[in-house]
């Protein structure tokens, strides 16, 4: 009796599914290490002159210091601009990652501001862990991607 085997075999994944690299967590770390070095830059640069010139000793007033509110806004204002009218910032650049929404093309405003704002302040909140899970989960997104439904891409050349 000639017996052949049923062996079911999976569907071969899409191009677009094949070509699709997702950046990890190391190459998304030094990536946002560039980013921490160009933000304290631009404080220094921006901020730092400001409060000397209002003469405002540092950490004054208490409770919230004008030069640690100023630096705050320089830093989301640098990762929600550059995300929505570039895609990337320039740590991203260097090392060719692209931030892409999922399912869509474009990222609106929404969209950007829930990710760059209220995701990334979560995700450093507790403890680094909505970014160390970037190193986990299956398309390599950290829980602001995953607020978000973004994806961080290696670009196409």
């Amino acid at each position: 009796m000639d017996e052949t085997l049923n062996v079911h075999t999976a569907p071969p994944a899409s191009s677009e599914e094949t070509a699709i690299r997702y950046a990890g967590f190391w190459m998304r770390f030094w990536a946002y290490l560039v980013d921490v070095i160009v933000v304290a830059s631009l404080n220094g640069i921006l901020i730092t002159p400001f409060v000397k010139w209002l003469d405002i000793p540092p950490g004054e007033p208490g409770f919230l210091p004008l030069q640690g509110v100023l630096t705050g806004i320089v830093f989301y204002a640098y990762f929600i601009l550059m995300t929505k009218f570039l895609s990337q910032t320039l740590g991203k650049m260097l090392f060719g990652l692209v931030v892409r929404k999922e399912g869509t093309p474009g990222l609106t405003w929404g969209t950007v501001i829930f990710r760059e704002g209220i995701g990334r302040f979560i995700s450093k909140t507790i403890l680094f862990v909505g970014y160390i899970m970037v190193g986990f989960t299956k398309h390599k997104k950290g829980l602001h991607d995953i607020f978000a439904d973004t994806i961080v891409i290696h670009e196409e050349k």
